[in-house]
This record gives C-alpha cells, structure tokens and sequence, in this order.
C-alpha cells in the first residue's frame, strides 16, 4: 500500500511539473508585454524598467522558470528582506547564509486587473466550482443509477431502448449547446412557470448592497453539467447489472427462493455498482474542468467565469494560476479514485 502511495505520488509529481512548464512556455510564448497590462500605457519608461525588474522579467527565461518553481513550492528559499516577507507572507524555518528558507502558500503571481493574489482570487471562486461541481454529480448518479437499473431490469423493452438512446445523445451533444438551450428554455420561455432565471450565481447583491443566497440559480447549471455524467452512469450501470445478474451465485440465490427485490438491490446492485461508484468519483475532478463554459454561459461565480474574464483581459496570472490548480486538483482526485477502487473491490491488489 505505500509502495503503491508512493508511486502514485511520484508519477503524480512529474504530471504536475510538466503543466507547469506548459503553463510557463505559454506565457513566455503568448504576445502582449505584462508589465504594460499591468501598468498601463500611461507609465514612463523608467517606471516600466522598474516593474519588469520587480517582476524577474529582465532575468534569463532559465532563471524565470526557476524562480517560477520556487514561488510555487510550499517551502522556498528567499532573501530575507522586508519586501519578500510582506511579498510572500512566509513563516521562516531556519536559515542558510544570507537566504531563508520558508513556509508559505504557492505564490502565483497578482492579478494585471486588481493586483490581488492571483491564490486568493482563486480560492475566493473555488468554491463556486466545487458546490456546482458536487451538484451536478449528485443528480447524475442518483438518475444515472435509477435509469440503469430501469433499462437493465426490462432489458429489449422500450424503456430500456429509450434510456440507451436518451443517454447515447447525452453523451453525443456538446456542453455548451446543452447549456444554451436550457438556459433559454427553462430560465426565459418557462422562466415564469419554473421560476428559474437563464443567469445568476449563489450569492446576489440586492441595490441595498446586501448579499442574499439563492440556491435556485444552481439547479439549471448542475442539470446541463451533469448531461454527461448522467449518461455514462446509465449506460455504466445498464452493462453492469446485466453482467451480475448473470453471474451463478445470482441464479443460486433466485433458486433459493430469495425474492426479486432482494435478490436485485442487495446483491446484484450492490455489486455493479463498484465500477460505477469509481467513475463517478473519477467524474468529479472532470467536472471541475468541464465547467468553465457552463459557468460563464449562467454567470455562475466559479473558477471558469474568472478564467475565461481573465482570457478576455488578458489577465495572464490568473489564467496560469487557474490552469495549475484544476490540474492539482485532478491529479489529488485520481490518486483518491485509485484508492478507492482498491478498497471497493478485493480482485484489485495495490501492492503488486
């Protein structure tokens, strides 16, 4: 199991260096001088020298990329001055020569438009990601498992036809048609029946200036993020159930007079369901990434609104940040997933 761990962790690694250096190469490739969006054309040159010069921009693209690693790093190592202190807001470990090395949150950089950090920004919106996220999986596994079950239990009937064709266009239509058609559908032509609005996000700013939760506005986009997911859980659970139904010991369990429901929801069910239970899991991590147009399309406050604002402001830092943190993420959860599945299902032996 730590053989196993380790591995994971290890390759896990190596998966994150290599965004990284995609993210660093972007930047250093993509047009547009960042000490300009972030200083304005108003700015005299010396003022601009000044910047650049703060950034590490008049640095070699060598020593940029390492200084880029170090600023990520949970522990760093900087000069001890009152500028980086204030800078990285770090808590020292012990000293080497004139550096220390330290303890801090990955640093990625401040924003071109607000000069916050681009971490704290990102954690501001992360939770709007993460409640729509859980959301849409939510609803997609509990009608997931309900239509497999359905279309296992009467399979080559016309339900069982109906959700494998349901779920076959579910899976064929892309995200961002769903999520316009639904958007107008249901929050504007049937906005007054169901009482839904085509945008908004959980927390709204009433002209008072006070905050107000409105839980209605994520039902719209957790219904088209979760489109996909419900799909292949269906089919998932479909293909599984029939797999286990046909297994001898479910035929020996009908011959001893178990009942039907006993014999379909606490031994066959519960057994097709791993599979499933690991897809939905692994599903997760997807969604996060899958819902940055969906959250820009409802004007719901997550991680994709502000990164695709940050693209049309060429605000580059929290772009990159963004990029980094949905990879981290998606990395964590696999390695979660993989877990998981070994303790879901004993054919599965880690250590080997």
């Amino acid at each position: 199991m730590i053989r196993f761990l380790a591995k994971r962790f290890v390759h896990s690694f190596f998966v994150l260096i290599g965004i990284v250096l995609v993210v660093f190469s972007l930047f250093q490739l993509l047009p547009g001088d960042p000490v300009s969006m972030m200083a304005g054309y108003s700015t005299t040159m010396s003022e601009r020298e000044e910047m650049r010069k703060e950034l590490g921009l008049d640095k070699p693209v060598s020593v940029q990329l390492v200084n880029y690693l170090n600023d990520l790093s949970f522990i760093s190592v900087y000069e001890d001055t009152p500028q980086n202190e204030y800078k990285y807001d770090y808590q020292k470990l012990f000293s080497v020569n004139d550096s220390q090395v330290v303890l801090k949150k990955p640093y990625l950089g401040k924003s071109f438009q607000t000069n916050k950090r681009v971490i704290d920004v990102l954690l501001e919106y992360l939770p709007g990601t993460i409640l729509l996220s859980l959301a849409a999986m939510l609803i997609s596994t509990f009608l997931g498992v309900i239509f497999g079950v359905l279309s296992a239990l009467n399979k080559d009937s016309f339900w069982d036809h109906f959700f494998v064709a349901l779920s076959t266009f579910g899976i064929s239509i892309p995200t961002f048609v769903s999520a316009i058609i639904i958007s107008i559908t249901f929050g504007y032509y049937f906005g007054d029946f169901t009482g839904l609005s085509m945008t908004g996000s959980l927390y709204e700013t009433l002209p008072s200036g006070k905050k107000v939760m409105k839980l209605q506005n994520i039902i719209l986009p957790a219904i088209t993020l979760g489109i996909r997911p419900l799909s292949i859980i269906t089919q998932m659970t479909r293909s599984s159930l029939l797999e286990v139904l046909n297994q001898d010991y479910i035929r020996t369990a009908r011959a001893k007079g178990l009942g039907f429901i006993k014999v379909v929801f606490v031994h066959a069910l519960r057994n097709a369901l791993n599979p499933v239970l690991t897809t939905v899991t692994g599903w997760l991590a997807s969604l996060m990434a899958g819902a940055f147009f969906i959250e820009y399309i409802f004007k719901w406050k997550g991680i994709g609104y502000k990164t695709i604002q940050a693209v049309e402001n060429m605000d580059l830092p929290i772009v990159m940040g963004a990029t980094i943190m949905v990879g981290t993420i998606f990395i964590l959860v696999n390695i979660f997933v993989d877990i998981l599945y070994a303790f879901l299902d004993p054919r599965v032996r880690i250590d080997e």
